[in-house]
């Protein structure tokens, strides 16, 4: 005789994690709590503060909100809550991930850091945002480099000139 009612298997630690991923930004909402809190109950403060409204209060408010959300979060999911799917995109939930395009835009985002130093930020900026839309699938190899150049430029002249925000202008800012 044999029993068709077998118990259901309990749930592995994976498969648990998996429906509790919301956890995750729990747990990031609490750091980042935590390191506004410290931040700011360590600060040097002068302590002729004028009002009662000092430069503690907004890093408290901030910390004390993050840990608040973060618990509640937290409190929410436990419980069974989930958050709702994005309703305005068609996404494929079980489609692996494109790490080819992750791993084209980390090289470009590295390669703009390490390079923003000697070649300055128009240049660094125009392979950020060529390599950025190659990586993203854009294949105009005419169009993107010069498009790229003029947004770079544009970046550049408007941060540094309009809004006095020095970026470093490399080699090439001499000549022009």
């Amino acid at each position: 005789m044999t029993d068709d009612s077998t118990p259901p298997r309990p749930a592995t630690a994976r498969s648990w994690l998996r429906e509790h991923s919301e956890l995750g930004v729990c747990v990031l909402l609490l750091v980042l709590g935590v390191l506004v809190l410290t931040d700011a109950l360590t600060m040097n403060v002068d302590i002729t503060q004028r009002g009662p409204v000092g430069p503690r209060t907004v890093p408290l408010v901030v910390g004390t909100g993050l840990l608040a959300v973060a618990v509640l979060l937290a409190v929410d999911v436990l419980r069974g809550g989930r958050g709702e799917a994005e309703a305005g995109e068609d996404v494929d939930l079980d489609a692996p991930a494109d790490l080819r395009t992750v791993a084209l835009l980390t090289g470009v985002f590295l390669a703009f850091a390490a390079l923003i130093g000697p070649l300055g930020f128009p240049v660094s900026g125009a392979l950020l945002f060529w390599g950025s839309a190659y990586a993203l699938g854009s294949r105009h190899l005419d169009r993107d480099p010069l498009i790229a150049a003029g947004l770079s430029l544009l970046t550049y002249f408007v941060f540094d000139n309009l809004l006095g925000v020095p970026l470093p202008g490399g080699p090439l800012m001499g000549v022009l």
